[in-house]
């Protein structure tokens, strides 16, 4: 079970953009996400005729470790770490470290 998922509020812990808060757009493998807004780069486009795109410098969205960031719990309004917690009914569900409060979905 991931700690993290797509959709989590989460903030920046580490890094250039420390202090950065954003959604998770995406999942790109066991460790690495992409946050909206966060670790943004310059890269440098070739153009290509065949699918219409011009060349120049775009903005990307680069992957981060999901080690560098922490869910954000809207009630303390900080980042906050994971648990899961098993259920009576063998259901596991994540839950914030710090007050044991279920992370809604």
């Amino acid at each position: 079970m991931n700690k993290i998922r797509k959709g989590d509020q989460v903030i920046v812990t580490t890094g250039r953009d420390k202090g950065k808060r954003g959604t998770v757009t995406l999942r790109v493998d066991e460790e690495k996400i992409v946050v909206e807004g966060v670790n943004v780069v310059k890269k440098h486009v070739k153009p290509n005729p065949m699918k219409g795109t011009t060349g120049g410098v775009v903005d990307k969205t680069m992957p981060i470790h999901q080690s560098n960031v922490a869910i954000f719990n809207p009630a303390t309004g900080k980042g906050d770490r994971v648990g899961i917690k098993v259920l009576a009914d063998g259901k596991k569900v994540r839950v914030f470290k710090s007050s044991g409060e279920e992370i809604k979905a």
